[in-house]
């Protein structure tokens, strides 16, 4: 059975936003590598890479179930911001918004009672749990050591070995 239309359009939506996600953590990247923090840089082209297999995972679901996938345009990211504290600030705010449009389109999947988007999308459901979490636990983090000396040292020394390993779904 074809996926539900009103279950492709929101999901659509959600592979923009997956890619739009993506854009917006390597820009971070970006500059963090400009300001000479290269474990902070990586941190964020990590989650670039989780973003992208985000979106790829959707895409690859609703071609399974006979829909269609329409690229859309991604619109611009910031480029800009006020040191460490604040681009980690805005990506747990990037992070709740993000996990209110998973949940819009559980919603969705549940209102068409399309069951398998529904099981589907609880591991997105749990995947932001662990992404305001992890976002939430480096603020507190960065705020214990005022984002200066030696604790930003380690940080970034840490985040430089992060790789990405793409989930066992």
């Amino acid at each position: 059975m074809a996926i539900n239309k009103n279950v492709e359009k929101i999901l659509n939506e959600q592979i923009n936003a997956e890619f739009w996600s993506a854009y917006f953590y390597l820009s971070m990247s970006n500059y963090f590598n400009a300001n000479g923090m290269p474990g902070f840089a990586n941190w964020m082209k990590v989650q670039f890479e989780e973003e992208t297999f985000h979106a790829m995972k959707m895409m690859d679901f609703v071609n399974e179930r006979g829909g269609r996938v329409i690229l859309q345009p991604i619109a611009e990211v910031p480029s800009e911001w006020d040191g460490v504290l604040n681009i980690y600030e805005e990506t747990l705010k990037h992070e709740e918004k993000v996990t209110s449009l998973i949940n819009g389109c559980v919603n969705v999947a549940m209102e068409e009672k399309d069951h398998a988007t529904v099981n589907f999308m609880k591991w997105f459901v749990d995947e932001q749990v662990e992404e305001e979490a992890t976002v939430s636990e480096i603020i507190d983090q960065l705020k214990m050591f005022n984002c200066q000396g030696q604790g930003l040292y380690m940080l970034d020394k840490e985040f430089k070995a992060r790789t990405f390993v793409a989930p066992a779904v």
